[in-house]
């Protein structure tokens, strides 16, 4: 059995899909499992870390992008379609899944022209346009939350949740703290803002240490800034004099979230479903500028359910996110009650739940031009 996995340019849309590859590879361990991605996405590192294949075409977003930026990123959209006619024509796959990002749209739609199943999956409560459009051609949608149902056919549409990677839920807070460097006895607050960071969450987090210089004997931080804030944020906090662990990146996650009392990160789909699936009291900070502003909203059904707080990028400074934190601080009982709702919407299953769908689908197609 072959199948694609098509999409990239964010870790929010390849780690799902490596979470899907695994689950095939588990299934069965002689499943072929090739990823299609640009060379310019977080991809073309992380896939064969994981150690998977992929195969990069010249594809470019266009959403909130400038003018010209757009334009040029117009004008390589048959140079996808070529490319991804040529990697499916070699492989020759039995399904091609779209897992977001900018050239699953390019790989989903040549791989409908060709007849192959295809399946995509929705990760956020707004769709954005490309899955809007692909819903129309593809065989079948998975998505993460009810709300984006209405966006897709009825009678192909599945909510499944976001697949994520199992090692996730073994993460041991020992074995952090560890790792990380960091005092077992403190409140931990983990921050992060993505694959390569968010200088908005950096810039409040330094700040606030400011405000909470009474309580650097209680709380510590793990604070995940990206390359490009890395050497600022690590002087101010040696300069403020907090315990903690700064980093530009950190491969273990498991271990980071289970050290967390709470984190504080951006609201994009994986994230949010790595937290409900580890039950992790979180500040939510939605990226401004995701399209459809797709993070706010999917921050804000969490912060309505009681899953987790929430501030909004433009209101985000040291001393609101300061406050918060001393609130919560004091308060373990309302960390405990976020902790209880996030494990409640938790989906730890998902990509089994995909993978059902997909072994129906490919049975019904007579396996595509696979065999």
């Amino acid at each position: 059995m072959k199948i694609v996995i098509a999409g990239g340019g964010t870790g929010g849309h390849v780690f799902p899909g490596i979470a899907v590859a695994r689950a095939f590879k588990e299934m069965q361990d002689n499943t072929e499992v090739v990823f299609i991605g640009t060379a310019h996405g977080i991809e073309s590192s992380i896939v064969p870390k994981e150690g998977f294949d992929i195969r990069l075409i010249r594809a470019e977003g266009i959403a909130g992008m400038n003018i010209f930026r757009a334009a040029g990123a117009a004008c390589k959209i048959p140079l996808s379609l070529k490319d991804s006619y040529a990697v499916l024509k070699e492989i020759r796959p039995d399904m091609v899944l779209g897992v977001g990002g900018y050239c699953s749209g390019a790989a989903v739609l040549t791989a409908v022209m060709m007849g192959i199943p295809t399946m995509i999956h929705e990760q956020n409560s707004v769709p954005g346009l490309t899955n809007k459009l692909l819903g129309r051609f593809v065989d079948t949608v998975t998505a993460t939350y009810q709300e984006s149902l209405g966006f897709f056919p009825k009678d192909k549409t599945y909510l499944t949740g976001n697949p994520i990677r199992q090692e996730i839920l073994k993460g041991d807070r020992g074995r952090g703290c560890n790792f990380f460097s960091l005092d077992k006895g403190l409140f931990t607050v983990f921050v992060f803002g993505g694959s390569r960071g968010a200088s908005s969450i950096n810039r409040a987090v330094s700040e606030a240490l400011v405000y909470l210089d009474g309580f650097k004997d209680k709380i510590q931080f793990l604070h995940l800034t990206g390359e490009r804030d890395f050497n600022g944020v690590r002087d101010f906090y040696r300069m403020r004099g907090f315990k903690g662990t700064v980093v530009p990146f950190a491969h273990n996650m498991a271990d980071a979230y289970a050290a967390a009392d709470l984190v504080v990160s951006r609201a994009g789909a994986t994230t949010l479903a790595e937290l409900m699936a580890c039950g992790k009291a979180a500040i939510l900070i939605p990226y401004p500028y995701a399209a459809n502003n797709h993070q706010e909203h999917n921050a804000r059904k969490l912060w309505d359910m009681g899953a987790a707080q929430m501030i909004l990028d433009r209101e985000l400074n040291g001393k609101s996110l300061s406050e918060m934190i001393k609130h919560l601080f004091e308060n373990p009982d309302a960390i405990g009650e976020m902790e209880r709702v996030s494990r409640t919407l938790g989906s730890a299953d998902a990509a089994h739940k995909i993978i059902e769908l997909a072994m129906g689908l490919m049975k019904n197609k007579g396996l595509g031009i696979g065999g």
